[in-house]
Formats: structure tokens, C-alpha cells, sequence
């Protein structure tokens, strides 16, 4: 994926749909306290191990905040993932992601939750909800890429180079998603996968 950015321009934020900036005053032990934040909704990811690849499906995307803190970095590696913002069941949310940036179908009862963690736990402290599910090529139903006007592009990493990659600094990746390779790697035999 090749991303070219141009006419990058920041302004202040006002009318905000998914995040909204705050600030919060507060005593803490008999001591004013002023904290800036950020209301954010949860989110559910994925780890998705193909069976016949024997690869981890991962997803690759522009993301402005680690760009404007390196700009060599012009995309991430992430787990497949989503927000939780509408009335459904995390395993139908996480089953909607799958479908929508990976272009898989998964049925409920094969998602695997992992467990919770809270990120950005001074800005947002929003909960990602980590899941895991096995795919095969018998399960695609179309190429993936996202919805409305994402722009993501889904890769596949073998497992034998899994390690490897957690601790590889020249690609920027989520803490959710290196979690996520310890966790498969320590229950390997558990999972059944060979």
C-alpha cells in the first residue's frame, strides 16, 4: 500500500462525532486537580488466524495521529477492529468487522473472547474487547477493504514470523495486537492449531 499524504492542515476541533475533548477539575487528596481528556467509544478486535495460510490476517491503514508523530510512518498493522457504537452484542460487532474490513464470514459461536484491556489511559481510557477467531478460504465472501471510505488493506503475516514482528520497531503496530501474538503463541496446543 502506497499512501500519499498532501495538503495536511490541523485546526481546532469543535463539532466532533466520534470523540469529544473535555476537561476535568477535580480534588484528589485535598488537591485541585485539572485533567484534559477524551470521551471515546470502546472497540472490539480480532485476531484472525487463517488455518490453510497458517497466517495471521492483519489489516493495514493511514492513521493521522502516528503520522503527525513520524511521518516515515505512513501506515499501521493492526488486528481487525471496530467501534462499539451501536446496540449489538460485541461478538455481532466483532462478526461485522470481520466481515466488513477482512471480507469473511464468521459465525458467532467460533469468536473467542481473549479478554479486556483499557488503551490511551491518560487521553480516553476507552476498553478494547479482544477477541480470536480461525478462518479458512472456504469462509471469504469478498476482498475486504472496509466500509464508506476506508481504505484498508488486509495482509497476511505467516505465523513463524510472528515473534519476530512483535519486537520489529520499524513498523508501527497496536500494543492490542502484539498482546494478541503472545497470547496465540502461549496457548498454540490449546487452540489445536498445527
Amino acid at each position: 500500500m502506497i499512501n500519499v499524504i498532501e495538503n495536511l492542515e490541523i485546526s481546532e476541533l469543535k463539532d466532533t462525532k466520534f470523540i469529544h475533548p473535555i476537561k476535568v477539575t477535580f480534588n484528589q487528596n485535598g488537591k485541585d486537580k485539572t485533567w484534559e481528556a477524551v470521551r471515546s467509544h470502546n472497540s472490539v478486535a480480532i485476531l484472525l488466524y487463517h488455518i490453510e495460510k497458517k497466517a495471521f490476517l492483519l489489516v493495514k491503514q493511514f492513521r493521522v495521529p502516528i503520522f503527525l508523530n513520524d511521518n516515515s510512518k505512513t501506515f499501521t498493522y493492526e488486528l481487525c477492529a471496530g467501534l462499539v457504537d451501536k446496540d449489538k452484542s460485541l461478538e455481532e460487532i466483532a462478526q461485522e468487522e470481520i466481515d466488513e474490513e477482512c471480507g469473511y464470514h464468521v459465525k458467532i459461536d467460533d469468536i473467542l473472547k481473549i479478554t479486556s484491556f483499557y488503551t490511551n489511559v491518560g487521553i480516553s481510557g476507552a476498553c478494547q474487547y479482544l477477541f480470536f477467531a480461525k478462518i479458512d478460504e472456504s469462509m471469504k465472501i469478498h476482498d475486504g477493504g472496509g466500509i464508506n471510505d476506508e481504505q484498508i488493506e488486509v495482509m497476511f503475516l505467516p505465523i513463524e514470523q510472528g515473534e519476530e514482528f512483535i519486537f520489529d520497531e520499524s513498523k508501527a503496530k497496536t500494543p492490542g495486537l502484539m498482546f494478541s501474538f503472545y497470547w496465540f503463541f502461549k496457548n498454540i496446543e490449546k487452540l489445536g492449531v498445527k
